[in-house]
């Protein structure tokens, strides 16, 4: 059974969720009170149509409460996001996720009841920051203030040596949840794999127990 989103408002954060959950197959209503921008999505999406989110006679009429998951991507008009997400609330929409400008923005936004808030631009800058101060991270998704999920690349320090050899979790406190090997992807695996220079290690754990580990077994400086 597809899943079911609404998103409103097609900018470039809002038409790229448009597109991906569209392209995996799920069926997307896309709202705009921008014409152009609906046409644009018209082939795209499921159905796109043209509405104001602060109306909320149009948001029912397009029975909005039905869909699991609602998407507030309204660019620069905190106001507006602000609004929206308070009538999604009080229609009975299940999931709200809303793009967020910036902390004063995200914290209205949690008051009234958004059930998951995003920084794009923010959360990019992190990524690309970390990926920068260390040769030997890929990736970087940050989980809360102190627990993040990050892309290794495993170096010469830890070839040949299998994860039970390393008790990385005894002594690190972090877990290794998959391992991306050429075009391969081990999940879970087991305590007899063996590590290889160049692996891509999928770590989850608290970001400083992820940096011992970077340090004293990953890099090679």
């Amino acid at each position: 059974m597809k899943k079911e989103f609404a998103v409103i408002g097609l900018g470039r954060f809002g038409g790229s969720i448009c597109k991906t959950l569209s392209d995996q197959g799920m069926e997307v209503l896309a709202i705009d009170i921008d014409e152009d921008k609906v046409n644009e999505y018209a082939n795209i999406a499921a159905h796109a149509v043209i509405g104001d989110s602060l109306d909320e006679n149009v948001l029912k009429s397009l029975g909005i409460r039905n869909f699991g998951n609602v998407i507030v991507a309204i660019g620069d008009n905190i106001q507006a996001s602000i609004l929206t997400t308070l009538i999604l609330k009080e229609l009975g929409v299940e999931h709200i996720t809303v793009k967020a400008q910036n902390e004063y923005h995200e914290k209205v936004l949690s008051k009234i009841g958004a059930d998951r808030i995003v920084h794009p631009e923010r959360d990019m800058g992190r990524r690309i920051a970390n990926s920068l101060m260390s040769n030997t991270v890929l990736d970087y998704l940050e989980l809360s203030e102190e627990h993040s999920i990050v892309e290794l690349v495993a170096g010469q320090k830890i070839d040949g040596h299998s994860l039970i050899d390393l008790d990385i979790r005894a002594k690190y406190g972090i877990n290794i949840v998959a391992i991306k090997r050429n075009h391969d992807i081990i999940v879970s695996p087991q305590a007899s794999e063996t590590i290889r220079q160049g692996d891509i290690l999928i770590v989850i754990g608290a970001d400083v127990d992820i940096n011992r580990f970077e340090n004293r077994l990953v890099s090679d400086s």
